[in-house]
Protein backbone atom coordinates (compact mmCIF):
# COMPACT_ATOMS: atom_id res chain seq x y z
CA UNK A 1 0.00 0.00 0.00
CA UNK A 2 1.57 3.55 -0.57
CA UNK A 3 1.82 6.12 1.69
CA UNK A 4 -0.46 9.23 0.59
CA UNK A 5 2.30 12.10 1.11
CA UNK A 6 0.15 14.53 3.20
CA UNK A 7 -0.71 18.17 0.76
CA UNK A 8 -0.63 21.53 1.97
CA UNK A 9 -3.47 24.01 1.47
CA UNK A 10 -1.69 27.01 3.31
CA UNK A 11 1.75 27.96 4.93
CA UNK A 12 3.35 30.13 6.90
CA UNK A 13 6.40 32.28 6.36
CA UNK A 14 8.91 31.43 8.57
CA UNK A 15 11.71 33.36 6.66
CA UNK A 16 12.16 35.51 3.45
CA UNK A 17 15.41 35.85 1.28
CA UNK A 18 15.04 38.31 -1.37
CA UNK A 19 18.08 37.16 -3.13
CA UNK A 20 17.99 33.97 -2.89
CA UNK A 21 20.59 32.23 -0.28
CA UNK A 22 23.84 33.95 1.08
CA UNK A 23 25.51 30.90 -0.06
CA UNK A 24 23.99 30.52 -3.73
CA UNK A 25 27.10 31.40 -5.98
CA UNK A 26 25.18 32.34 -8.93
CA UNK A 27 25.62 36.32 -10.58
CA UNK A 28 22.88 38.60 -8.49
CA UNK A 29 20.80 38.84 -11.43
CA UNK A 30 20.34 34.66 -11.75
CA UNK A 31 18.81 34.09 -8.10
CA UNK A 32 16.02 33.55 -7.08
CA UNK A 33 14.23 34.69 -4.07
CA UNK A 34 12.90 31.94 -1.49
CA UNK A 35 10.93 31.79 1.62
CA UNK A 36 11.38 29.01 3.91
CA UNK A 37 7.44 28.01 5.35
CA UNK A 38 5.61 25.70 7.45
CA UNK A 39 2.42 24.04 6.62
CA UNK A 40 -0.85 24.96 8.48
CA UNK A 41 -2.05 21.68 8.79
CA UNK A 42 0.18 18.80 8.49
CA UNK A 43 3.04 21.05 10.11
CA UNK A 44 5.57 20.37 6.46
CA UNK A 45 8.58 22.69 6.33
CA UNK A 46 8.69 23.94 2.66
CA UNK A 47 11.13 25.86 0.54
CA UNK A 48 8.91 28.03 -1.51
CA UNK A 49 9.55 30.50 -4.84
CA UNK A 50 7.42 33.55 -4.77
CA UNK A 51 5.83 34.85 -7.87
CA UNK A 52 8.02 37.83 -9.14
CA UNK A 53 7.97 41.54 -7.48
CA UNK A 54 6.28 39.61 -4.39
CA UNK A 55 7.98 40.52 -1.25
CA UNK A 56 6.60 37.80 1.48
CA UNK A 57 6.87 38.98 5.57
CA UNK A 58 7.81 36.05 8.50
CA UNK A 59 4.32 34.83 10.23
CA UNK A 60 2.09 35.97 6.74
CA UNK A 61 0.04 33.11 5.82
CA UNK A 62 -0.15 32.10 1.96
CA UNK A 63 -1.79 29.74 0.04
CA UNK A 64 0.18 26.89 -1.69
CA UNK A 65 -2.95 24.51 -2.85
CA UNK A 66 -4.29 23.55 -6.01
CA UNK A 67 -5.26 26.52 -8.44
CA UNK A 68 -4.66 30.10 -8.92
CA UNK A 69 -2.32 31.13 -5.81
CA UNK A 70 -1.64 34.89 -5.74
CA UNK A 71 1.71 34.75 -3.90
CA UNK A 72 3.67 32.08 -4.50
CA UNK A 73 4.97 30.53 -7.87
CA UNK A 74 5.66 27.16 -6.83
CA UNK A 75 6.81 24.62 -4.18
CA UNK A 76 10.62 24.39 -4.16
CA UNK A 77 10.09 21.30 -2.21
CA UNK A 78 10.41 20.43 1.71
CA UNK A 79 13.31 21.19 4.02
CA UNK A 80 14.83 19.58 6.64
CA UNK A 81 14.70 21.44 10.16
CA UNK A 82 18.44 21.81 9.69
CA UNK A 83 18.23 23.46 6.40
CA UNK A 84 15.90 26.40 8.33
CA UNK A 85 18.12 29.89 8.48
CA UNK A 86 18.62 31.29 11.78
CA UNK A 87 15.38 33.47 11.25
CA UNK A 88 13.33 30.29 10.22
CA UNK A 89 14.33 28.65 13.31
CA UNK A 90 13.91 31.80 15.40
CA UNK A 91 10.39 32.05 14.09
CA UNK A 92 9.46 28.50 14.21
CA UNK A 93 8.52 27.93 18.20
CA UNK A 94 6.26 31.10 18.18
CA UNK A 95 4.43 30.38 15.14
CA UNK A 96 4.07 26.40 16.19
CA UNK A 97 2.95 27.95 19.42
CA UNK A 98 0.35 30.14 18.12
CA UNK A 99 -0.84 27.10 16.10
CA UNK A 100 -1.10 25.13 18.97
CA UNK A 101 -3.43 26.69 20.41
CA UNK A 102 -5.52 28.11 17.62
CA UNK A 103 -6.13 23.66 16.90
CA UNK A 104 -6.42 23.23 20.75
CA UNK A 105 -9.62 20.69 19.65
CA UNK A 106 -7.47 18.86 17.58
CA UNK A 107 -4.55 18.14 20.10
CA UNK A 108 -7.31 17.61 22.71
CA UNK A 109 -8.83 14.72 20.70
CA UNK A 110 -5.24 13.36 20.91
CA UNK A 111 -5.02 13.10 24.41
CA UNK A 112 -8.79 11.85 24.41
CA UNK A 113 -8.51 9.22 21.07
CA UNK A 114 -4.98 8.11 21.04
CA UNK A 115 -4.30 4.50 21.20
CA UNK A 116 -1.36 1.83 21.95
CA UNK A 117 1.43 1.50 19.39
CA UNK A 118 2.12 -2.01 20.14
CA UNK A 119 2.14 -4.59 23.64
CA UNK A 120 4.29 -2.34 25.32
CA UNK A 121 4.14 0.88 24.14
CA UNK A 122 1.12 4.18 23.63
CA UNK A 123 1.13 6.80 21.59
CA UNK A 124 0.66 8.92 24.91
CA UNK A 125 4.24 7.59 25.71
CA UNK A 126 5.80 9.45 22.98
CA UNK A 127 5.30 12.50 24.12
CA UNK A 128 8.32 14.07 25.74
CA UNK A 129 8.46 14.04 29.62
CA UNK A 130 5.30 11.20 29.19
CA UNK A 131 6.64 7.64 31.19
CA UNK A 132 4.39 4.88 32.00
CA UNK A 133 3.24 6.89 35.25
CA UNK A 134 1.85 9.94 33.08
CA UNK A 135 0.34 7.72 30.57
CA UNK A 136 -1.87 5.57 33.51
CA UNK A 137 -2.89 8.34 35.06
CA UNK A 138 -3.96 10.18 31.61
CA UNK A 139 -5.90 7.09 30.50
CA UNK A 140 -7.92 7.20 33.98
CA UNK A 141 -8.56 10.76 33.52
CA UNK A 142 -10.44 9.94 30.25
CA UNK A 143 -12.28 7.29 31.07
CA UNK A 144 -14.23 9.03 33.74
CA UNK A 145 -14.98 11.66 31.00
CA UNK A 146 -13.10 13.36 27.98
CA UNK A 147 -10.63 16.34 28.68
CA UNK A 148 -12.26 19.53 27.24
CA UNK A 149 -9.32 21.72 26.98
CA UNK A 150 -5.63 21.64 27.90
CA UNK A 151 -6.51 23.87 30.98
CA UNK A 152 -8.87 20.56 31.67
CA UNK A 153 -6.10 18.41 31.07
CA UNK A 154 -3.64 20.61 33.36
CA UNK A 155 -6.53 20.61 36.32
CA UNK A 156 -7.06 17.04 36.24
CA UNK A 157 -3.64 15.76 35.62
CA UNK A 158 -2.22 16.67 38.54
CA UNK A 159 1.68 15.55 37.80
CA UNK A 160 1.47 16.22 33.65
CA UNK A 161 3.41 19.57 32.48
CA UNK A 162 2.10 21.91 30.40
CA UNK A 163 0.59 19.68 27.62
CA UNK A 164 0.79 22.64 24.78
CA UNK A 165 4.94 22.74 25.17
CA UNK A 166 4.71 18.87 25.52
CA UNK A 167 2.87 18.89 21.93
CA UNK A 168 5.81 21.98 20.98
CA UNK A 169 8.65 19.88 21.63
CA UNK A 170 6.68 16.81 20.13
CA UNK A 171 6.61 18.82 16.92
CA UNK A 172 9.67 19.88 16.93
CA UNK A 173 11.27 16.57 17.40
CA UNK A 174 9.38 15.28 14.40
CA UNK A 175 10.62 17.48 12.39
CA UNK A 176 13.91 16.70 13.52
CA UNK A 177 12.89 13.44 12.16
CA UNK A 178 13.97 12.09 15.69
CA UNK A 179 11.25 9.23 15.70
CA UNK A 180 10.09 7.21 13.22
CA UNK A 181 6.44 7.75 14.64
CA UNK A 182 4.44 10.86 13.58
CA UNK A 183 1.92 11.87 15.49
CA UNK A 184 1.56 15.82 14.39
CA UNK A 185 3.38 16.05 11.27
CA UNK A 186 2.91 14.86 7.51
CA UNK A 187 4.93 12.79 5.85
Amino acid sequence: MLKQVSKEETAIILDFLSYGYPFDSRPMHQKTPIAQAIGKEHFSLLELVPKKGIHLQPDEEVYIGEGKRDKIHHISGRLALSKLTQTAQAQLAAILEKQIKEKEKKFVDFFNKSGPINTRRHQIELLPGIGKKHMWEILQAREEREFTSFEDIKARVKLIPNPEKLILKRILAELDNGDKYKLFVGS
